[in-house]
Formats: structure tokens, sequence, C-alpha cells
């Protein structure tokens, strides 16, 4: 399909609603060409201080032992270092009022659940959801998606997916690893030469930073870290193009995402897409 020009920013849409708001020339793009706003662990709001959020089990040996035997004095440390979003709203309830928009929720890095727990969690999510969980299909476009009142793709790791059609396939996340933002940056344009994933993608501009950065700076947490990076980081994305393109460039997540204006330039990026020829999915 050829759009029309928008008359309107899209950095101006409603964070909460942008989709609704999109110019109709977008609506028959498939999502996985469309430029997506992310979370990246956006679970760790709910986190707490005590034994009911472990340490990850994939964290050092000496972490995971100073967390056992000293817990009042490592747990607050660790804590801010953890929390990667600020607030979660209720989805189930946010999509009840906003019946046009559409999430996505990517499950994976189950360490050590069994299938017994695989099936509750995937029993769980399809009963929150019902008939709002969308199916695996070839294109997923927001027109396809409003006319069948469907508004959540969940993706899952694990071999569960096969006995389930509401639940998609696992979806890549470009995870760079750094702990520096312009390495972190580096990272993702080598990536970007050897093309994009086929279907939906994350890229996720969240730092990581080792247990040795961490200790050396006690006063500070991940979100200061967080907030000095994000100009650097939202200049390179304000550069990012969606589309099929091997350089482009889907689901954008990042973390404390309501801060500064990661949503409005991630969502801005979809201009690009207005005025042009989108190839649709095969």
């Amino acid at each position: 399909m050829t759009s029309a020009i928008s008359q309107v920013s899209l950095s101006e849409l409603p964070m909460d609603n942008w989709m609704a708001n999109l110019p109709s020339a977008l609506w028959d793009t498939p999502l996985c060409y469309m430029a997506i706003p992310g979370s990246h662990n956006a679970i760790t709001y709910c986190l707490d201080k005590n034994d009911r959020s472990p340490v990850d089990r994939t964290q050092p040996d000496m972490l995971q032992k100073l967390d056992k035997y000293m817990k009042p004095i490592i747990r607050p440390f660790v804590y801010k270092w953890a929390i990667a979003q600020k607030v979660l709203k209720e989805i189930r309830e946010w999509l009840d009022v906003h019946p046009k928009e559409v999430v996505i929720l990517s499950f994976s890095h189950f360490l050590g659940l069994n299938q017994e727990l695989h099936t509750l969690l995937v029993s769980t999510i399809k009963s929150v959801f019902d008939s709002k969980l969308c199916p695996i299909m070839d294109s997923v476009t927001l027109r396809t998606l409003w006319s069948q009142g469907h508004q959540v793709i969940v993706s899952y790791e694990d071999n569960i997916v096969n006995r389930h059609r509401e639940l998609w396939f696992h979806i890549p996340y470009w995870w760079a690893n750094k702990c520096k933002a312009e390495a972190l940056i580096e990272e993702f344009e080598r990536r970007k030469q050897n093309g994009r994933p086929g279907g939906f993608f994350v890229t996720g501009i969240n730092l990581t930073e080792d247990l040795k950065y961490i200790c050396s700076h006690p006063t500070e947490s991940l979100k200061d870290v967080v907030m000095s990076t994000y100009p650097t980081l939202l200049s390179w994305v304000e550069q990012q193009k969606p589309g099929s393109n091997p350089g482009s460039l889907n689901i954008i997540a990042g973390d404390f995402v309501t801060e500064r204006q990661f949503i409005p330039t991630v969502i801005a990026l979809n201009e690009n897409l207005l005025n042009r020829t989108i190839i649709p999915e095969p």
C-alpha cells in the first residue's frame, strides 16, 4: 500500500493510546515492520526485598551466598540494581479501556521451571486474556487485529507452544550485554549489517552492569545509569527506521521507559513508513 503524508507528528500521539491514533495509512502495515516501544524486564516493578523475590540463579555464587547469609544488608543494595521499570499497569484492565491497543508479551528464561509449572503459567495466561489472545498468523496488522478483537500476542520460549495455537514462538531479542551506551550502539550497528530477523524481534537498548561495576559504584542505581545514558541512546534511536529492509528495527525495548522521551521517540519512527510502499510478509 502507498500511504499519505501524516498531518500530525507521531511523537505527539498519546502514549497510552497511540495505535488507535495512527494514520489510517499504517493500519495495513505488518506490525513486525513497525516501530513499537517495549519495556525490558517489566515484571521487576513488583520485586520486593524478602524471600518472595529470590536472587536469579544465574547470578555469581558470591552474590547468592551474600544474599543467603547477609540478606538485610545485601537485599537493599541488589534491589536498586534489579528494578528496571517504575510501574506496570494492570494489562487486562487497560486493554478493556483501550480496545484498539495491542501488547506483545514475551515470556523467556525459565530457569528451573518444570513442565507442570509451564502448564500452570500457560493456563493462567489463557484464562486472563481469553479471546484477546491472537493466534499465530502469517501477517498481523492493526486492521486484522481490530476486526477480530485480538489485542495480545504472547511469545513463549518453551516447547509447550507446540500444543497451544494462541502462543507464538520465541521472539528474538538483540541483547548487547554492554555497560556503556557507545559499546551497545556499536554492537547493534554490527548486528544490523547481518540483516534483521524475519517477523517480530526486539532490540534491547538496556545496559548490563556487572557485579564489579555495581560494587565500585555503591551510591548509584540502575536508574541513575539509565538516565545518564538516555540522551546518547535516544539520539541513536532517532536515526533508526522500521520496515522490511535488512537494517530496520521493530520492537525497541528499554529500562524506565516512562522516563524521558523514550516512548514518543520510538513511536515517531513510524513516520518513516508514511508515503512509501510497505512490502507485505510472504
